[in-house]
């Protein structure tokens, strides 16, 4: 593990909250109801955005934008927002010894107050949450960490990134941070490539001082 990192940027959903499971069993139904010409669509759409999904698959489809956007909302409402291990009880030493952290999502303040109403103590825990919304590019494109990091006043290359998908793991490694990959959503074989080790989960993970 990196020693002299200065800040933590975490993915949202397979890193900090075990949902990712939840969105596959999600966006594979919506694929096989909407666009059921793409066996793999929950795997090709996984770390973008919802605008980003409607523009490269659903353009200029207003009424089906529009039920899976109700379709998500209820979803998301309904959905269980559990911690992957050992997460929690790292951002706060982190905390603790002084090194900010930030969750950096694709995910939009919509979904995000649905988080919250779960996990109200989300917001304080970490020093900053960033958005689709904060964000000119979508994963796999660098920008979401670039940006991460500057909002502490540092370089990318300062920083260690924690993700699980295959497009956030590409964001990460662009933007020149250290990377570290969850196997929470992918096999290990398919995530090692493109990172620079692989965690299970946060449990037994190094003290930093």
């Amino acid at each position: 593990m990196k020693k002299d990192f200065r800040a933590a940027l975490f993915d949202l959903d397979g890193v900090v909250l075990d949902t990712e499971s939840q969105y596959s069993k999600f966006w594979w139904q919506m694929g096989r109801v909407f666009r059921p010409d793409i066996p793999d669509f929950s795997l090709r759409i996984k770390g973008q955005t919802l605008r980003q999904i409607f523009d490269a698959w659903f353009d200029g489809e207003t009424e089906q934008q529009a039920e899976i956007t109700r379709r998500l909302n209820d979803f998301e409402a309904q959905m269980s927002y559990i911690y992957i291990k050992g997460t929690r009880a790292y951002v706060e030493r982190l905390r603790l010894v002084g090194i900010p952290t930030a969750i950096v999502t694709s995910s939009n303040r919509p979904k995000m107050e649905a988080v919250y109403r779960a996990r109200p103590e989300l917001p304080m825990l970490f020093d900053k949450i960033l958005t689709a919304e904060d964000f000119a590019e979508s994963k796999p494109s660098p920008d979401c960490y670039l940006r991460g990091a500057a909002a502490f006043g540092l370089k990318a290359g300062d920083c260690v990134v924690f993700e699980d998908s295959v497009n956030g793991l590409k964001a990460g490694r662009a933007s020149g941070a250290y990377v570290v990959g969850l196997a929470t959503t992918n096999p290990r074989e398919v995530i090692e490539p493109l990172c620079d080790e692989v965690i299970d989960n946060f449990l037994g993970m190094p003290k930093t001082s």
